[in-house]
């Protein structure tokens, strides 16, 4: 009999053993340090934005050193100025808003109280006299504050928070590299596919902070005039939260609702009905007529996907993942339409098709 073979077999099973040892090692490696993984992403993402301004910059002529040096060092003093002049007064209206949260929590709750009294048939349903209810708003409050109140690793934030922000000047600066190693990933007659993807991808991200920025200043100033009017304590604070919320799709508008009304009903329900009619009518507002425009010429994203992967990116990777949800619909997006669409003919039918499922399925 012929043991030829014998030496092949033994060789395969080892080339198996340690592949698999080598895959487990990297799953195990990428499962440490995928926040990292993580970090990074969301650099590279910031850095692609940023370098939009750059690039047109350095188009006209501008050395590139000096273009990146004018783009971050606007941000920077941007950044700086609002911190000086922002910060300071949020501050203040945080520790007002802390240390008077015992009494708006006093005010809903005797507020409920009230409202039972006037449907009995509701005051049986919660089983007393509304305390169940008002026994429940403390202790949120203490959930709140305590949320509030976790520690951390101010040296290891602080060092993270620099190599962060190196990353983002470092691509900036001097982008090619990377952009190279990215296009040597793929097989050269897929590197055209490659790079049209990532440029739609950073036309997508250049749009969707643009419109960010638009979006939640003019929610910024619409909270702050309305909620002074109305006398919200904390109109500052709730201003810079809905600057910040049109980050977050679609339940940003609740981030940013819900506090404010919450407080305008320690002042009086009247104040919190016409609080939540004045978020309600500039949420359809924003949402509705304001963003679309904005974003109509760059991003064409259904709601159903930035809410899956909202949810999907949160439960994974929390905060930071829910920041990356609506960067990370834009990438999918654009590499699933070029690598993957366009393998396809045109189907000239494609809307009759839509509508024939759509209204008589």
């Amino acid at each position: 009999m012929n043991q030829e073979p014998r030496p092949e077999i033994f060789r395969l099973i080892t080339s198996i053993i340690l592949y698999t040892f080598g895959l487990v090692v990297l799953l195990w490696f990428l499962y440490k340090v995928i926040s990292i993984v993580i970090l990074f992403l969301f650099a590279i993402v910031l850095g692609l934005i940023i370098n939009r301004p750059v690039g047109k910059l350095e188009k006209k002529g501008m050395k590139r050193w000096l273009a990146s040096l004018i783009i971050l060092g606007s941000i920077f003093i941007v950044t700086a100025l609002l911190g000086v002049l922002v910060v300071p007064h949020i501050g203040e209206q945080i520790d007002t808003l802390v240390g008077n949260l015992p009494d708006y929590l006093n005010s809903i709750s005797n507020e409920f109280n009230h409202l039972l009294k006037k449907y009995p048939e509701l005051n049986k349903e919660l089983q007393g006299d509304g305390s169940a209810v008002s026994g429940t708003i403390p202790s949120l409050g203490k959930t709140i504050i305590g949320l509030g109140s976790f520690s951390f690793s101010v040296i290891g934030g602080v060092f993270v928070f620099i190599v962060f922000i190196s990353m983002i000047i470092f691509f900036v600066s001097n982008p090619k590299p990377v952009v190279e190693m990215y296009l040597s990933i793929f097989e050269p007659e897929k590197r055209l596919k490659a790079q049209r993807a990532l440029q739609h991808t950073s036309i997508m991200l250049g749009g969707w902070m643009k419109s960010n920025l638009i979006g939640g200043l003019v929610q910024a100033v619409l909270v702050f005039a309305v909620l002074s009017f109305l006398n919200v304590p904390g109109a500052l604070v709730w201003a810079a939260l809905a600057f910040f919320s049109e980050l977050i799709p679609k339940i940003g508008f609740y981030i940013m609702a819900i506090p404010p009304t919450l407080v305008a009903l320690s002042v009086s329900p009247g104040t919190a009905f016409w609080c939540l009619v004045f978020f309600l009518l500039m949420n359809e507002l924003v949402s509705d007529f304001l963003m679309p425009k904005l974003r109509s010429k760059t991003m064409n994203i259904h709601p159903v996907s930035l809410l899956f992967l909202l949810l999907a990116m949160g439960a994974a990777f929390g905060l930071l993942g829910v920041l990356l949800a609506t960067p990370m619909a834009a990438i999918i997006k654009a590499y699933y339409e070029e690598f993957y669409l366009t393998r396809f003919p045109e189907d000239p039918k494609m809307n009759q098709r839509v509508n024939d499922i759509v209204y008589h399925s």
